[in-house]
């Protein structure tokens, strides 16, 4: 067993505070997501001043998005985009709680953040949210211009789940070869419904994010073991062909997380696809760091969210 990591005052707090149950996953998904949204309420953190619309996108057979639209404040003209996929489980998350970092990644990348709100798991199952956050991705692509949105320049970003779906998005992308992408960036993300790295065995419990709620999590998106074998489910089941000419990535994993030996494994295979990677393990912290208001001041959150501005600043250029 590797030896036990020496996490920072605030993360070592937070997975201490939620270390003894009720879990999210043992309360009714009603009350998670209250949860969820409470915990993120924002009192005290720094919230960048920017512009905000809302729209609804026409989704065809998965149903329309409401889709939030961020851009740096008194910005005007076309602006890039990063289409952003919010994690949280498939279950949880919304534009409030990813409110903060939303605004962070429009303003220090000085690009437009298009962030849809999908349907939510276990009322919608796999496919529905990768379908709809597609959509949106065609809408920017085709239609953004009329939004001031540039859709030549197009980046996707997610945490977590929403790091498994922006994988998904670029693999639906060169399929269908009708939306372009330029960049990806990945925060913790889920890639495998395998759960027998050794990350998963060595931080099951205690540091946040169990083993048992991503098994529950998965369980609320799909249960079926051919869809959860599908390259859109795990992308870390993609050959290298097919993941040969995606873009960029840059993924940012945590040290005392679950996910981790698979995200730095999805890593390994884009870069094994000639796909150029930046690849970063930030120590000392857990799953969620860059989302979670509570951890927003450590220094593995600054971290991470710098090199991610900076990437997207660079690759929107």
């Amino acid at each position: 067993m590797s030896e036990e990591p020496v996490l920072e005052p605030a993360a070592q707090a937070f997975a201490h505070a939620t270390a003894q149950p009720p879990y999210l996953y043992q309360i009714p998904v009603a009350d998670g997501r209250k949860a969820v949204d409470d915990v993120q309420s924002g009192e005290g953190v720094a919230l960048p001043a920017v512009d905000e619309e809302w729209i609804t996108v026409q989704g065809g057979p998965t149903g329309d998005v409401r889709t939030r639209i961020v851009r740096p404040r008194g910005f005007s003209g076309p602006l890039p985009v990063i289409l952003y996929l919010h994690g949280a489980g498939w279950v949880f998350g919304n534009a409030h709680t990813h409110d903060r970092l939303v605004r962070e990644l429009a303003v220090g990348a000085r690009a437009a953040v298009v962030f849809p709100e999908y349907d939510l798991s276990p009322e919608a199952r796999y496919p529905v949210a990768i379908e709809q956050n597609y959509t949106v991705a065609q809408w920017v692509a085709r239609e953004g211009r009329h939004k001031d949105l540039d859709g030549s320049r197009i980046a996707v970003a997610g945490d977590s789940v929403g790091g498994n779906m922006s994988a998904a998005l670029t693999l639906m992308a060169k399929q269908r070869g009708d939306v372009h992408i330029l960049h990806q960036v990945l925060f913790y993300p889920v890639t495998d419904a395998a759960f027998d790295t050794d990350s998963y065995a060595q931080f099951a419990e205690g540091y946040f994010l169990r083993r048992d709620a991503m098994r529950w999590f998965w369980d609320q998106y799909t249960t079926d073991a051919a869809e959860r074998a599908q390259i859109t489910a795990s992308p870390l089941r993609a050959t290298l062909d097919q993941l040969t000419g995606l873009p960029p990535a840059l993924v940012i994993t945590a040290e005392a997380d679950v996910l981790r030996d698979e995200g730095e494994a999805y890593a390994a295979r884009l870069r094994a696809a000639g796909v150029p990677v930046t690849a970063l393990r930030v120590l000392g912290t857990i799953h969620d760091f860059v989302m979670l208001n509570a951890l927003r001041e450590t220094r593995a959150a600054s971290l991470a969210i710098g090199q991610a501005v900076e990437t997207l600043r660079e690759a929107l250029a």
